[in-house]
């Protein structure tokens, strides 16, 4: 199948994306960043498929093209596996089952193409006593010990934005079944099936602290431990100007810059181990950060070995000097959104074009897979596919 060009190091290989929420449209703009030619297929009138009701403005869609499908009907699926034929990897969302209901199952898939990749999103996993229940990011990564470590002492867990579930142990993860599983099909010839789960991603991302309370150096409750707003030394402070910045000044060389820089003078800041005195020493330099400004702060200890940074807002980072010189964040059509990554010395990602209009690229994508003028005319008439009305 014929796909868009591109300089990253996934160039020439193509992934089928169903739209879906989170995880997958993330693993999407990921592999597409990195060179993939990544197809969106979307559903007829698909707001569901983005928090945004305006989905040429959500970075996440970014990179890929767009052909809107009706899978509810005979000739969508008829569609798809044709797709399926020209493709590397599949990847979806769906709820356990739905897929094969669908007839566009792992089995449907493989028959046509036997090396592809079928990549598989959930939230509990293709089996298990949850598997068929609903859930989100928060749900998940409380069943795995996750969120219970987040949280100050003798307060409940604190619930973060849904980034450990939905995206680090969930669609990062799915990136990583992804291209290990090309790396051997292109090596073996065979295809398989990816089962990426939310809950196991995020038991995946807490095995320091499980190898840690193994030896004794870590506990169950939140807020005391040397990592987790615990220690002095490890946290976040307010400044004068009612901002916030972060010291994670665990090493004891690093410790010994903060305190001579901030001026920690005195013999109740010699014994950086002992956890009996840090609440006491915390609400110390509690006051002493209120003594100076953020940016004060920042004159002080910002490039130091104090292990400090400020904490800035969505606004603020994407213009730190620092986030400037290493091209972070980038505005495709005046959305700031933070760059690919990581980078590569020979065969650099870059976004392609901002996020489509959903269905914009369906005649393109249907004459690239060997579909015939009438028959895309036939399947726009019959409402199994869908592009956008261009004016004149």
């Amino acid at each position: 199948m014929t796909g868009q060009s591109s300089s990253g190091p996934l160039a020439g290989i193509q992934i089928i994306e169903l739209a879906g929420l989170g995880p997958v449209p993330f693993a999407g703009m990921v592999l597409s960043d990195l060179g993939a030619d990544v197809i969106r297929i979307e559903r007829p009138g698909g707001s569901k498929d983005t928090p945004s009701s305006r989905p040429e403005r959500d970075p996440l869609l970014r990179g890929r093209r767009s052909l809107v499908l009706d899978l509810k009907s005979p000739g969508g699926i008829d569609v798809l596996l044709r797709l399926v034929d020209g493709a590397d990897g599949l990847m979806e969302g769906l709820r356990p089952g739905v897929a094969e209901r669908l007839g566009i199952g792992p089995e449907d898939c493989l028959a046509r193409s036997p090396a592809m990749v079928y990549a598989r999103m959930t939230g509990w996993g293709q089996d298990g006593p949850l598997a068929h229940a609903a859930g989100h990011d928060i749900n998940y990564i409380a069943l795995t010990g996750a969120l219970g470590v987040i949280g100050r002492a003798g307060t409940p867990p604190v619930a973060p934005p849904s980034l450990v579930g939905d995206f680090g142990g969930g669609g990062m993860l799915l990136v990583v079944g992804m291209l290990a599983a090309l790396l051997e099909s292109r090596a073996s010839g065979q295809g398989q099936v990816v089962d990426a789960a939310m809950v196991d991603g995020s038991a995946l991302l807490t095995t320091l602290l499980y190898g840690l309370r193994a030896n004794g150096v870590w506990r169950d409750e939140r807020g005391v431990n040397f990592a987790d707003s615990g220690a002095p030394f490890y946290e976040v402070y307010e400044t004068a100007d009612g901002r916030y910045v972060t010291v994670g000044a665990l090493e004891p060389q690093f410790y010994a810059e903060l305190r001579s820089l901030a001026g920690l003078v005195g013999p109740e800041w010699d014994d950086q181990a002992d956890d009996a005195a840090w609440p006491e020493l915390k609400i110390k330099l509690a006051a002493v950060f209120r003594q100076r400004t953020r940016d004060q702060w920042c004159a002080l200890l910002e490039g130091t070995d104090a292990c400090f940074a400020p904490v800035l807002t969505l606004e603020e980072a994407p213009v730190h000097p620092h986030n400037v010189a290493r091209g972070t964040f980038i505005d495709l059509d005046n959305v700031v959104q933070p760059a690919p990554a990581p980078r590569f010395s020979r065969t650099p990602a870059a976004v392609d074009h901002p996020p489509r209009v959903p269905g914009t690229d369906t005649s393109e994508v249907l004459l690239g897979a060997g579909f015939k003028d009438e028959e895309i005319a036939e399947l726009l008439a019959a409402g199994v596919v869908w592009e956008p009305k261009h004016d004149n």
